[in-house]
């Protein structure tokens, strides 16, 4: 089976998705994005896949609603079980077709069996210069997680 690296999805930002603000609601970019990393993530591995984390969530620009939104997924790292996948969202007038960058993200999916363990992952090798600084970027963004998660352990017990 040949393994697919990356997926972009897309659509039309509806009505339903609008804030109070008039714009689309992070929520609904949110979801989005969960959508296409799984998309991601199951095409890569073969395999039901879970969201672990997302963190770095950075929201650059509104989505107008109408908008023609592209969802851009990639494997940007495997461990054993895990695979991190780089997000970016961007958004156009269907007429005009000049996308921008709207939000960009990590999402960490894990695949899992039939009984929902953990289950082995084929191992993303980088090849090219941007993927070799993706590759190491993840390698960075892991270790400052694992401080963060060291603080945030004083929050569990509000």
């Amino acid at each position: 089976m040949e393994r697919q690296r990356a997926i972009t999805l897309r659509f039309l930002a509806e009505p339903t998705d609008v804030n109070f603000g008039g714009k689309v609601h992070g929520g609904a970019v949110m979801k989005w994005i969960d959508l296409a990393a799984y998309a991601c993530a199951a095409g890569w591995s073969g395999q039901y896949c879970i969201t672990v984390y997302a963190g770095g969530i950075r929201f650059v620009k509104p989505v107008k609603v109408g908008s023609l939104v592209e969802v851009t997924a990639k494997v940007i790292y495997t461990g054993r079980t895990s695979m991190h996948i780089g997000i970016d969202v961007q958004a156009c007038d269907p007429k005009t077709r000049e996308f921008v960058l709207t939000t960009h993200c990590i999402v960490i999916m894990v695949a899992v069996d039939d009984d929902g363990q953990p289950a082995a992952v084929p191992e993303w090798v980088p090849a090219t210069p941007a993927d070799i600084e993706l590759h190491s970027s993840a390698i960075r963004l892991m270790e400052m997680r694992k401080k963060i998660g060291a603080e945030m352990e004083a929050h569990l017990h509000l």
